[in-house]
């Protein structure tokens, strides 16, 4: 037998197991804990009976490892070695020459969980079947038959057939070959469940179908033989070497949808077995008895895998399956624990203790030390009790996974980090942004929280007048001021000389002489750029006249520029002086929290920020002016502004640095998935929900 430690405990609690009229044994059982790794195979047709049976063992007190999937190569070699110890999915005679009949391999077959009844065989669909008079297999030599079937376009068949590591694969290539058919068919031998999918979905959109299929299995419920589609018999029985004593086998009476009785299946009908190692056979008794016992109809397999078909095909579903089949014949289960426990007592062993649990998937917890720091609204610390969003969600989680909470405080996530990467602490948990450069000292939980940074800045309302006269003096004085009016001068000293030039010969409003002339000519561009003239000066000859005209639209533009360069001037001011992005933080006084996500993105970018402990601390110092921006999770500069109505704060611009929060837990943890599985249990309970709509409104 194999001891697996801390493996996972599967099955339901066991009804009292009475080894004699008067003594009362609930609490005793033959399994008295030992475990049992249990098999199942890839086609997951076969794993609603390989959880009953975890189930039921997991009542006579064994504790099971699994199941688990194995190849059907991989099974019996392991089987053979006791490296695993059964599985009830053995199909013979199928499975023959995985496992020869005889005392000495180590492992062998028992019970009949299915006599007889798991058939095997080819099926097209009725409509094409009609069209092209197809009798038996070989009929599909013919190129122009087969090509109904070619979905890949080149020129044969396309036979949905068995997995590569299925004993039937090879029966099937055998057939092509026997029946001439290498030459216009090909055996699709990928995953047999979702290409079977895909024909159901083919075969309800009108498209021919053809397929290797088995029973039980859903398909013969989706797919309804004489219905939908029908079996397709071979020519004659053939079988490869080493299983030809079957051939006789192959025909079967009674087969329904087969348009032949009796019906050249090309395959024998299986029985489904049981299959265990030898020496647990030996010195488990009441295993043995169990499985000698264990039976379940096709009829009730089919309807299960039908119910995965449908959607219900997760783990618990299976597991839920199970539980619900064995409450439904409880009396003949209850038959079969009681003989099997009789067994034990009759090889003259005794009951042990139970299991102190056999629930699915429990994995005992115990109480998680917690290292968390205050993060208002994420982590609250009042009257000695830590609260908040995080702490509440923890203690919902501790609360499916069945543990108990022991919570201490730190004042940076430096030391949080650090007391659990060393062990101090099992979890830590805070306002705790997942990112790389934690990632290479702890591990994370699933991310809890997506949010990310922003900035609060202060409103100051009362202050915009001296921002104002602020702006104008250092306006007045800006490189981008002066260079405009340097250009007007230049400008209007140009038409100055123009104008002088062609009107002081014969206009006295000019004078002759540079000095005098040119400021009366500056005097005149001016006013006509500016007001469009006074009158006081006006050109009297022709050129000076063509001039003047062209001057008053040119000043038009000339106005147009210097009033533009004046806005811009003080828009770019207005403009360097708001805050409304990472961008903007350059050359200001910025606070964020020590050891946070928003310190590590500063740094990161280059910007240069001040540290406090708390963001209480930071928040103050923007209140009062030593900040121009604080930078922090989104979520907890909202829940400052909520706090303090009054605090003349604001958020400004988007969210940027978007990261999940998570539960830090030390590298390779064992409680990873255990809170990975609560923290999934609660948000599928909505409970989650519920919460964050409690704590951040249901619009957030």
């Amino acid at each position: 037998m194999v001891l697996a430690i801390g493996a996972i405990l599967v099955g339901q609690t066991a009804a009292a197991a009475q080894a004699g009229d008067d003594d009362d044994r609930s609490d005793l059982a033959p399994g008295s804990g030992e475990t049992l790794v249990i098999g199942r195979p890839t086609w997951d047709t076969g794993w609603f009976q390989a959880e009953i049976m975890a189930q039921l063992l997991g009542e006579l007190g064994y504790v099971i490892d699994g199941p688990i999937t194995y190849d059907n190569e991989d099974f019996y070699r392991e089987v053979q070695a006791g490296t695993v110890d059964l599985w009830v999915n053995g199909w013979f005679p199928l499975h023959d020459q995985l496992l020869p009949e005889g005392p000495s391999t180590g492992a062998e077959r028992i019970g009949f969980e299915v006599k007889g009844g798991a058939l095997q065989g080819y099926m097209a669909d009725l409509a094409t079947i009609e069209a092209t008079g197809i009798e038996t297999l070989a009929d599909l030599a013919d190129p122009e038959v087969a090509a109904r079937f070619d979905r890949d376009g080149n020129g044969k068949a396309d036979l949905i057939g068995c997995n590569l590591d299925w004993a039937c694969h090879p029966v099937v290539e055998h057939h092509l070959e026997a029946y001439g058919l290498s030459e216009t068919v090909e055996q699709i031998s990928s995953d047999h469940g979702p290409l079977m999918q895909s024909a159901a979905n083919r075969y309800a959109q009108g498209q021919p179908v053809l397929y290797y299929t088995y029973s039980p299995n859903w398909t013969l419920g989706v797919l309804v033989p004489g219905r939908d589609v029908t079996w397709i018999p071979v020519p004659e029985p053939s079988l490869p070497a080493g299983m030809a004593d079957q051939e006789t086998d192959t025909v079967v009476p009674g087969i329904e949808g087969c348009p032949a009785d009796p019906c050249a299946m090309g395959f024998p009908p299986n029985d489904i077995r049981s299959v265990a190692n030898s020496r647990l056979l030996e010195e488990q008794p009441a295993i043995a008895s169990l499985l000698e016992q264990f039976s379940i109809t096709l009829d009730d397999i089919s309807a299960q895998n039908a119910l995965m078909y449908r959607g219900e095909d997760s783990s618990a579903d299976i597991e839920e399956h199970a539980a619900d089949w064995i409450s439904d014949n409880r009396t003949l289960v209850d038959r079969w624990l009681d003989a099997a426990t009789q067994a034990h007592l009759d090889a003259g062993l005794e009951l042990g203790p139970r299991p102190a649990s056999t629930d699915a998937n429990v994995i005992e917890v115990g109480t998680i030390r917690v290292a968390t720091r205050t993060a208002p609204p994420f982590v609250t610390f009042d009257d000695d009790t830590y609260a908040g969003f995080t702490m509440e969600l923890l203690e919902m989680v501790a609360e499916e996974i069945g543990a108990g909470l022991e919570i201490y405080g730190v004042t940076s996530n430096a030391k949080l980090i650090d007391d659990v990467a060393r062990g101090e602490a099992d979890v830590g948990a805070g306002a705790l942004a997942i990112t790389s450069e934690r990632e290479r000292q702890i591990d994370f939980s699933q991310p809890y929280f997506d949010s990310g940074l922003q900035i609060l800045v202060p409103i100051d309302d009362d202050g915009a007048f001296g921002r104002r006269l602020a702006a104008v003096a250092r306006n007045l004085f800006s490189g981008n001021l002066l260079l405009v009016c340097l250009t007007l001068v230049v400008v209007l000293v140009v038409a100055a000389h123009i104008v002088w030039l062609a009107e002081r010969k014969n206009n006295p409003e000019f004078p002759q002489s540079y000095r005098a002339g040119i400021w009366e000519a500056f005097w005149w561009a001016a006013v006509t750029a500016t007001t469009v003239g006074y009158g006081d000066k006006t050109p009297k000859g022709v050129a000076g006249r063509l001039f003047g005209l062209l001057w008053m639209f040119v000043g038009l533009f000339v106005l147009a520029y210097f009033t533009a360069g004046i806005a811009s001037a003080f828009a770019i001011d207005e403009l360097q002086g708001q805050i409304s992005g990472p961008a903007d933080l350059r050359g200001k006084n910025v606070g964020v929290v020590a050891d946070s996500l928003a310190e590590e993105y500063l740094r990161t970018q280059g910007i240069p920020a001040t540290e406090y402990v708390t963001g209480q601390e930071a928040y103050n110092a923007l209140v009062d002016g030593s900040l121009d921006a604080i930078v922090h999770d989104a979520a907890i500069l909202q829940h400052f502004i909520t706090e303090n109505a009054e605090g003349g704060v604001e958020i400004t611009g988007v969210l940027f640095a978007e990261r999940g929060f998570g539960f830090a837990l030390a590298s390779d943890s064992e409680l990873t998935e255990a809170l990975n599985r609560g923290l999934i249990g609660v948000i599928e309970s909505g409970d989650y929900s519920e919460l964050h709509d409690q704590w951040f409104g249901a619009d957030r």
